[in-house]
């Protein structure tokens, strides 16, 4: 894996022709790093995901890899599909083999490896999303948590330089919540880039390195600490202000916080408050 620079420029994109769900939408991937994309049901983050993907193509814009336009033709997916990968928020859209090792090889098999290649394959990307127990036990025997993973683990066999995730961690419990989110890290360290779509604000402020919002047809992108605490995006958006930024800006009001960057989770926090109260750290 090495990193590309992704990006979408000017997307229009409708289902309806009155009512584009994209419409001029703009957006960077930040090469090695992570994005958060959020927005309302509906706002047109799974349709963005699909754009960037190659899966859908928009009526006006384009998607870029190191500047090279995205073509739509066989050839041009096909190459596009080696750097970029989607994985679907429902896990049952994508698991179909009998069982999980059959289901992850599927695409180095499909790319014309030798099985000393696709064997390699499977094992490192099982390995990346600690699942290689599982790996002959039947798909329609894993917990949903666990369903999620080996479809990560699918595209991760195919050794995309760019990771593009729809909901990820809906559905999972806190403890299947952090195995994803450990599964993720692992992979930012193995060279990917990740973007996940979430409606959880509490976790893209802590987990991204930047944040794209997607509404009214278009993405505001930038540091999570910045656009998460622009009230107005987010009552545009329907979403809500992060704990941590409402709590950290109060603490700070009450000069119980010293000036800079706010806390981004409950870590942070603590570690920056005082030892006494009344007195910066």
């Amino acid at each position: 894996m090495s990193h590309l620079d992704v990006a979408a420029e000017g997307l229009v994109v409708g289902y309806d022709r009155s009512r584009p769900v994209l419409d001029g939408a703009s957006l960077t991937v930040p090469a090695g790093g992570r994005l958060a994309l959020l927005g309302a049901n509906g706002s047109g983050k799974t349709t963005l995901l699909r754009c960037l993907s190659g899966a859908l193509a928009p009526t006006r814009g384009r998607v870029t890899v190191d500047g090279v336009e995205l073509r739509h033709t066989r050839a041009g997916l096909r190459a596009h599909r080696q750097a970029v990968q989607l994985v679907l928020q429902d896990p049952d859209d994508q698991l179909f083999s009998a069982s999980v090792a059959q289901d992850v090889s599927f695409g180095p098999v499909n790319l014309g490896l030798s099985d000393d290649q696709v064997r390699e394959r499977v094992t490192e990307a099982l390995g990346l999303l600690a699942v290689e127990h599982l790996a002959g036990r039947p798909t329609h025997q894993l917990s949903y948590g666990e369903r999620k993973r080996v479809a990560i683990a699918g595209a991760v066999a195919m050794r995309p330089c760019v990771l593009l995730l729809d909901e990820p961690t809906a559905g999972l419990d806190p403890s299947a919540v952090a195995e994803a989110l450990a599964a993720l890290s692992r992979l930012q360290d193995a060279d990917s880039t990740v973007v996940m779509s979430t409606h959880d604000v509490d976790l893209a402020l802590r987990w991204a390195d930047e944040v794209a919002v997607v509404v009214g047809g278009q993405v505001v992108q930038g540091p999570p600490e910045e656009v998460l605490a622009d009230d107005a995006l987010l009552a545009r958006a329907r979403l809500d202000r992060p704990w941590a930024l409402t709590v950290g800006a109060r603490l700070r009001a009450l000069s119980l916080l010293p000036a800079g960057a706010l806390p981004r989770d409950a870590a942070a926090l603590l570690a920056a408050l005082p030892d006494q109260p009344g007195v910066h750290a």
